[in-house]
């Protein structure tokens, strides 16, 4: 394969034919993938001034190799980057944290020697915390956005940190690319806006640019990044990790955490208005959740292979824009983890806790994974800012609950108080001082490393849009349409032509008819060339593991049913619809226009959770409209009312209506599907509201 090399500063590409190693993707795409404005730029240099030759790749022992320590561009980049903001989170700032444990089911004992992964039937403490990514700490629960995905084990060997997403890719391959990525998508510098969002000029021009980033475009275009709960979303430790067994033998394997109440998504409208309704909705629904002791669950699976499995892969397991299908590696249930407790103080907790993706115990051990390499550097380092000590281990939250204990000393805000003369190791002065142990300490995988270290990257990570088309077509077709809408959507925001020019022609490698649907829905005169990539596009097999609606679970358990009343209403039809919904599992509101609550029919109170101005129809998975002839006249004048029944149609719910119920949707002008159901019916509402209604929705708008 040729290499490519930027010739000058003024964003033109040219080819260089030579057989050097495969050194940068971004520009093998052999040819300008769009053109940058302007004539000569300055050129590119460290703090001090030295000129950068390649500033999207780190360096490493060889194309396959670790990152090397002695990479001063890199670590200049991520320790300026992870000091930008104090004290909040420069991503990941807005999260829910829970405590709860651990328990093993299977063990892994043939592969290694981590004591977590082979007590079969031992319960670990763990604290977990979900985020956002893109918005600050005061932002909003529901924007469209990865969620982090972070466990902390307090193991009897030290703490193990899982840190990763509920996507199982990433936007780039080398993480000296990751400070380039996050301001690009964070507020515009020159405006402070907008907040939490992917729907502007920065981003997607820097995602123009980057072809790496296309499968992980197909991700955070789909209804992935819109969570219905905290509860409903899937976890991925996204790189490849090691386990390294008794006789010192590792085997590769990818973690990933499976929710109990399935997947289950919001669409897009609903996300926005659920968002001006409640801004803490997905920390509110946990919260929730415990309180009412319906404790949130996950399967923990693993996926293992050799590196021999891993050379016949048609990708590079080392590539963090890739993933393992499942029906190539099979999932492993190992485990389950079981949230129960909220934190006594969020501040202490939640704020104060401190994940690396460094911290293992015996028996796990890393790849050679280049974004994974710059991680095990920037975590450590941007706690030190955060937390302003190299001391926040003894927090509370960050400490280990096995006995541990070290020569390290003093410190911004030291405290412990060790006593006796020794700080060092080893020594001949005490007998009690901590002693390393080469028969039970850590000990790393021994393996091999050969080649010529420099900026390069290996031939296997040139392909950027296989993967990318294989997510798009395993997709149902009304997820596809959801991802060309989104694709529309966050473009439409985007002011510069030739930006939304450039991502339609990198949709023409993905699909086709994907690149046509967006490039209409943008009215572009014609379907803009697609940029040549840097390796051929394979053909790869669906795999409906990558779906959402093919995946979510026939049940109620952990969604919300909404009933909205007023005086007069039949309170025997609220009960019958209350308890069939309990009964499989959902939690009811009764919803009226004021907070005390209505009348029943019969004259007797009954009192609401929620007063409808408050508690629209976007917090509900399903809703039932019980109204009197007088109660449905009433609220036919009530814009919130209205809104209540047409919201729930537009969003595809499941609707139980009685007389007065059907009077108020003809006002709102809704009209009947099978989605529509009588409220006596009460079998036939919940099992329409197990799911949306998705045959409704080609005639409730217009998707891409």
């Amino acid at each position: 394969m040729s290499n490519e090399k930027t010739t000058s500063n003024s964003g033109k590409r040219t080819q260089d034919k030579s057989s050097a190693p495969y050194s940068d993707p971004q520009l093998a795409a052999g040819g300008e993938l769009h053109q940058i404005a302007g004539g000569e730029h300055p050129i590119l240099t460290t703090n001090q001034g030295v000129a950068l030759a390649d500033n999207q790749n780190s360096l490493r022992a060889n194309p396959h190799g670790p990152t090397l320590l002695e990479d001063f561009i890199l670590r200049e980049k991520i320790t300026h980057f992870d000091h930008e903001r104090i004290p909040e989170r420069i991503v990941h700032a807005r999260a829910t944290g829970v405590h709860g444990f651990f328990e093993l089911t299977a063990s892994l004992q043939q592969y290694t020697t981590a004591r977590i992964l082979t007590e079969v039937g031992e319960k670990t403490p763990v604290f977990t915390r979900i985020s956002t990514v893109a918005g600050g700490a005061g932002s909003v629960d529901t924007p469209r956005d990865v969620r982090g995905f972070a466990v902390k084990f307090y193991t009897k060997e030290g703490n193990w940190d899982l840190v990763g997403n509920n996507v199982p890719v990433f936007f780039i391959q080398d993480a000296i690319k990751f400070p380039d990525l996050i301001h690009a998508v964070k507020m515009e510098p020159d405006r402070g806006f907008p907040q939490s969002a992917t729907a502007h000029d920065t981003f997607w021009d820097y995602i123009s640019l980057t072809p790496e980033s296309m499968h992980m475009v197909m991700w955070i275009m789909s209804d992935r990044t819109l969570p219905r709960s905290l509860r409903m979303i899937e976890g991925f430790g996204v790189h490849s990790f090691r386990l390294i067994n008794d006789a010192g033998k590792s085997t590769f394997v990818k973690f990933h955490w499976r929710p109990k109440l399935g997947l289950q998504s919001t669409i897009w409208d609903e996300t926005v208005k659920i968002c001006g309704a409640d801004q803490d909705y997905h920390r509110r629904d946990m919260f929730d959740a415990i309180a009412a002791g319906n404790f949130p669950e996950w399967e923990f699976a693993v996926q293992l292979f050799t590196q021999e499995e891993a050379d016949k892969f048609p990708f590079d397991h080392l590539d963090a824009t890739k993933l393992i299908p499942e029906e190539l590696v099979p999932l492993k249930v190992i485990g389950r983890m079981v949230l129960d407790r909220w934190p006594n103080n969020f501040f202490a907790e939640t704020e104060q806790v401190a994940y690396c993706p460094g911290n293992i115990v015996p028996g796990i051990d890393f790849s050679n994974d280049p974004l994974l390499q710059g991680r095990l550097f920037s975590y450590i380092d941007t706690q030190l800012s955060r937390l302003g000590s190299p001391n926040f281990h003894q927090l509370p939250i960050n400490a280990p609950k096995c006995p541990f204990g070290n020569q390290q000393r003093d410190g911004h805000m030291q405290m412990e108080q060790t006593a006796g003369r020794v700080a060092y190791e080893p020594n001949s002065l005490s007998d009690t001082s901590p002693r390393e142990s080469p028969a039970t300490g850590f000990h790393s995988a021994t393996i091999p490393e050969t080649g010529e270290k420099g900026r390069i990257r290996a031939e296997s990570f040139a392909d950027h849009y296989s993967q990318a088309r294989q997510f798009y077509l395993s997709q149902t077709g009304y997820e596809q349409a959801h991802i060309a809408s989104a694709l529309v959507f966050e473009l439409s925001k985007v002011e510069h032509l030739h930006v939304r020019e450039a991502m339609v022609g990198h949709l023409r490698h993905i699909e086709e008819n994907l690149a046509k649907r967006v490039a209409a829905g943008l009215a572009l005169d014609k379907l803009p060339d697609a940029p040549a990539a840097a390796a051929p596009v394979k053909e790869m097999k669906p795999s409906p593991a990558l779906q959402i609606i093919g995946k979510m679970k026939d049940t109620l358990a952990g969604r919300a049913i909404g009933i909205l009343i007023a005086d007069g209403s039949d309170g025997a039809v609220i009960e019958k619809i209350k308890k069939a919904a309990i009964d499989a599992g959902a939690t009811v509101k009764i919803v009226a226009p004021k907070v005390g609550g209505a009348k029943r029919a019969d004259g007797s109170m009954l009192a609401a959770e929620g007063q409808l101005a408050g508690t629209p129809s976007v917090l509900f998975d399903a809703v039932a409209v019980i109204l009197s002839d007088e109660g449905a006249k009433e609220l036919s004048l009530e814009c919130a009312a209205i809104d209540f029944v047409r919201d729930a149609f537009g969003h595809l719910k499941a609707i139980a209506v009685d007389k007065g119920g059907q009077t108020l949707l003809k006002a709102a002008n809704v009209g009947r599907d099978a989605g529509i159901v009588d409220s006596n019916n009460t079998g036939a509402f919940i099992a329409a509201a197990k799911t949306r209604q998705w045959e409704r929705e080609k005639s409730v708008r217009t998707l891409a």
